[in-house]
């Protein structure tokens, strides 16, 4: 076995972007955060109604911990109301975070991988430390 195939991964914690359009579906956006927010740990972190890093289009970011992962992600596959999601992990590697790792609930946007840093990147889960 290669050295590759035997490192683990370590993972911190995940995000989750709710992609919206700021002028059509934001309150479908604030009322599929607010669930969310009210039925799990999780911390929501700011609408952004423009690009942001590799986010070429307005979303609200969600983080929490590995554990919380079941039991969000399960939810937002029944419960995202027709807006399109972003969950990845947030590992030592941004660009594998948002790509070969991430899982997309809808429609997967194309994002700006270039943007984002070769190691570490994005707010860890309150409480978690690399």
């Amino acid at each position: 076995m290669s050295d590759a195939a035997e490192k683990s991964v370590e993972n911190l914690g995940y995000h989750a972007h709710i992609y919206y359009d700021p002028a059509k579906t934001r309150s479908v956006a604030e009322r599929v955060c607010a669930a969310v927010g009210d039925k799990f740990r999780v911390e929501i972190d700011g609408f952004r109604d423009g690009p942001v890093g590799p986010h070429p289009i307005a979303n609200v970011l969600v983080i929490f911990k590995p554990a919380e992962f079941e039991r969000v992600v399960s939810y937002l596959m029944l419960n995202r109301e027709g807006l399109d999601v972003l969950v990845h992990p947030l590992t030592e590697d941004a660009v594998k975070d948002h790509s070969s790792f991430a899982i997309w609930l809808g429609n997967p946007i194309p994002l700006r991988l270039n943007t984002l840093p070769r190691g570490r990147g994005g707010r860890l889960p309150s409480g978690v430390t690399p």
